[in-house]
């Protein structure tokens, strides 16, 4: 059997289990939305990229499952403004712009609809979906779940270690706001660029498009990648928090990754409303300090890449020359020693040093670096 259809029996049989009381033409339409509109790209794929591609629609199904499968048209979409309401770079950037602007009876739920209603009008990857959606299902009530579960992951795809929406509202600030993309300026020359840019010689051409295309060919290949290490840091952090901390801290990050607040997950949980705060203060602690440092330090920097040697622990070339010029020598020099891939031990020998006040202000610095990247 070819690989895209042993893989469509498997999501009808899944959805069997999950929703036995859901009509036939239901299954299928969630299986033909999961699998995607070219389903003979999957019997083209090696494994590992076959992989990726797997714990995509894996992570596409447990979006549509958590918040838009089963429900009313009006709670579907109240549960998508919410999720992208609660993304906290967001949420602070719509504020300080509302602030600012002189709509200052606007809230984030508003803008946030805004933006929404604004992609599904002109973004085209949105559209494609609308339109590969409409063929796979009939039902109006299924449609509406499927587009908004797309709509949830494609804002969530992150770019740069933001979310894709926070580009989108800044793409809607240049738009609303005075010299925008719509005012055209009075006085400088527009210059129109066709699809293909000609070379000097004028024997040959680049076309745009094609250039295009293969950036997002590119860039969701990237995106599938970080998803798939974006499942296995919460697998193993899950795990990690399981054995050494709580296994109700699991529970905790579970309905916390899944967009509930904090009232909820203690209602959910049944446990008081204080020791939830303290849970999160705690899970918050090991995932920077234990986890992210000294347990799967690669897994993580590779999946935020922030890693020492290819990414300078996140920071820019700016901040990270400031970064470094803040540093005692000997500090400089533990960095220097962990970037060019140099071992405690070796580092600790050449400072005189025990391995543990290197891992120790290793610490440091990893936790300086962190703050920095946070602030700006």
């Amino acid at each position: 059997m070819a690989k895209d259809l042993e893989i469509a029996q498997k999501w009808l049989e899944r959805l069997q289990t999950d929703y036995p009381d859901a009509s036939r033409t239901t299954h299928e339409g969630v299986v033909r939305w999961s699998v995607g509109e070219n389903s003979d790209r999957l019997n083209q794929l090696s494994d590992r990229a076959l992989e990726i591609v797997l714990q995509s629609m894996e992570f596409r199904y447990s979006i549509l499952q958590q918040r838009y499968l089963g429900v009313t048209p009006d709670t579907a979409y109240q549960n998508l403004i919410r999720r992208l309401g609660g993304l906290v770079l967001l949420r602070n950037k719509i504020r300080t712009w509302v602030a600012l602007s002189r709509d200052r009876h606007r809230s984030v739920i508003n803008v946030v609809q805004e933006i929404v209603q604004e992609l599904l009008n002109s973004d085209r990857y949105l559209q494609q979906q609308m339109a590969w959606i409409s063929q796979c299902t009939r039902n109006e009530r299924l449609r509406n779940s499927l587009l908004l579960a797309s709509v949830e992951e494609y804002c969530l795809r992150p770019i740069r270690n933001q979310p894709l929406l926070v580009y989108r509202f800044l793409n809607y600030l240049r738009r609303s706001g005075r010299g925008g993309l719509t005012q055209f300026p009075t006085k400088d020359l527009i210059r129109l660029v066709s699809a293909e840019v000609g070379t000097p010689e004028r024997e040959d051409s680049i076309n745009l498009v094609d250039a295009q295309t293969l950036t997002q060919y590119e860039d969701r290949q990237a995106w599938e990648e970080r998803q798939v290490l974006r499942l296995k840091v919460q697998q193993e952090f899950e795990t990690y928090l399981e054995e050494n901390v709580d296994p109700i801290a699991a529970k905790w990050l579970r309905l916390y990754l899944q967009g509930y607040t904090q009232e909820a997950i203690a209602s959910t949980l049944e446990i008081p409303i204080s020791k939830i705060y303290r849970l999160r203060e705690k899970v918050g602690y090991h995932a920077i300090r234990v986890f992210a440092l000294k347990q799967s330090p690669d897994l993580v920097s590779n999946w935020l890449e922030t890693s020492l040697k290819d990414h300078c622990l996140g920071l820019t070339p700016t901040l990270w020359e400031q970064y470094r010029q803040s540093l005692d020598p000997q500090q400089r020099e533990i960095l220097d020693g962990f970037r060019s891939g140099r071992s405690v031990e070796a580092i600790a020998r050449e400072l005189d040093l025990k391995p543990s006040q290197v891992m120790t202000e290793w610490s440091k610095l990893y936790l300086g670096a962190h703050s920095l990247r946070n602030e700006t």
